[in-house]
């Protein structure tokens, strides 16, 4: 087989959507021919906002996964692994004085993030494996994006090797980026890093049009330069998995993180005046991380009964909360690019087959997945327009051609297309 050297900082443990990737593409890859090589950091020097132990499930016996110390500076500077944020500071985005150092501190003194203190330890175990086993291909994927600059220093050093940059979200316009209160000079250097990625990286990944189109604004490359493959789903996960629920409520599920920058509140009205649905009493679940103020603001429109928080869940259980609901939530943060966010989590939304209402804008990447007829995009405050769509929830069939296009195994062998 060809051997693909793919360097991640999250892997199991660490839980989360952005794991899910690699850790399915490597279960995949050998099925086209392809040994997928992993290095990662030793979990005992990581800083993991979220960790599911889960997921180690799905490594098989014969991956060959190498893991190096690093420089935990999460540990150093914030004294307490457990408080590693998510999501740009999701839980821990205090307006005090103490919250504005805290983020001036990590967007200046640590660019492009904390975890390049991996890079030194990662780099000299890739350039061991590149050597001994005549590793032809590269691939990086970031975030954190600290991870790009592992493989520019590679391929400086072996001119020759493929090297791959995957891109699963937006390096200096992702949506929490301004929270850190860049300097020029900080912004300058995050500028040059992004643009000499992009430059000398032999293909840009991203997992949306939008994305690519964002990344190709950076530099003058040519258009061949750069592929698109969109995260998905694994038909594995939900083998033997079915709803068993005896509850008698219609259940709204949100999955994943609700920053402060989520949008929610018209949500929470309509579904507060509404209060039963086809008889059922309403319940809203949250599984996931929520910040403080998201909520209080639940709390404020949703009694108790009608209310439900569930802290971060292993891979599974995720899975089968999803298929226990009525409708799935889907929220994309407030931003001026956040057209170009597709969250990991649609496409085992989509899997479910259940209805998904979505918000956000209404003429992004996501918008033209629903438009498969999977659900409906809603502004953050079209208030009518959910509570028709609640109301009158349509009958979407569950088209077995359509959902496939999003398997993992269905894109794993595009992935093979582009390391030739």
């Amino acid at each position: 087989m060809n051997r693909i050297l793919i360097i991640t900082y999250y892997w199991p443990p660490s839980g989360g959507a952005g794991v899910q990737r690699w850790l399915k593409f490597s279960k995949y890859l050998p099925e086209y021919g392809w040994e997928p090589v992993i290095l990662t950091v030793d979990p005992d020097y990581a800083a993991y906002p979220a960790v599911d132990y889960s997921l180690e499930e799905e490594i098989s016996d014969n991956l060959r996964i190498y893991k190096t110390k690093a420089t935990d500076w999460y540990r150093i500077f914030i004294g307490d692994k457990s408080k590693v944020p998510s999501a740009g500071f999701a839980k821990t985005n205090e307006d005090n004085i103490k919250g504005r150092i805290a983020r001036f501190i990590r967007g200046n003194f640590f660019i492009p993030d904390p975890r390049r203190g991996w890079n030194r330890h990662a780099y000299k175990k890739a350039v061991e494996l590149i050597e001994d086993e005549h590793i032809k291909h590269v691939i990086t994927t970031s975030p954190p994006h600290s991870t790009q600059l592992i493989g520019l220093k590679l391929k400086k050093r072996f001119p020759g090797i493929k090297w791959i940059a995957d891109f699963r979200d937006p390096w200096t316009d992702i949506y929490y980026y301004k929270m850190f209160s860049h300097t020029l000079p900080a912004r300058l250097l995050n500028n040059h890093y992004e643009r000499i990625v992009i430059e000398n990286a032999d293909l840009v990944l991203t997992v949306s049009e939008s994305l690519t189109r964002l990344m190709s604004s950076k530099a003058r490359i040519p258009a061949d330069k750069y592929g698109i493959l969109t995260n998905g789903y694994d038909e594995a996960d939900f083998i033997g998995l079915t709803s068993d629920r005896k509850d008698n409520n219609f259940i709204f599920t949100y999955v994943g993180t609700i920053s402060d920058n989520y949008p929610i509140e018209s949500f929470l009205k309509v579904i507060s005046e509404l209060k039963t649905i086809n008889g059922k009493e309403v319940l809203f679940r949250v599984v996931g991380q929520i910040s403080k103020q998201q909520e209080t603001l639940i709390i404020k429109y949703l009694e108790e009964k009608n209310r439900s928080f569930i802290s971060y869940s292993d891979h599974d259980l995720s899975v089968r909360y999803m298929l226990e609901s009525d409708i799935l939530l889907l929220v994309i943060p407030d931003h001026p690019k956040n057209e170009l966010i597709v969250t990991g989590k649609l496409f085992e939304y989509i899997r479910t087959g259940k209805p998904i209402l979505c918000l956000g804008p209404t003429t992004g990447d996501v918008a033209k997945i629903l438009n498969w007829e999977l659900g409906k995009i809603f502004g953050y405050d079209d208030s009518n327009g959910m509570s028709d769509f609640i109301r009158n929830l349509p009958e979407y069939p569950v088209l077995k051609s359509v959902i496939e296009q999003w398997e993992r195994r269905n894109i794993t062998r595009q992935l093979t297309g582009y390391l030739i």
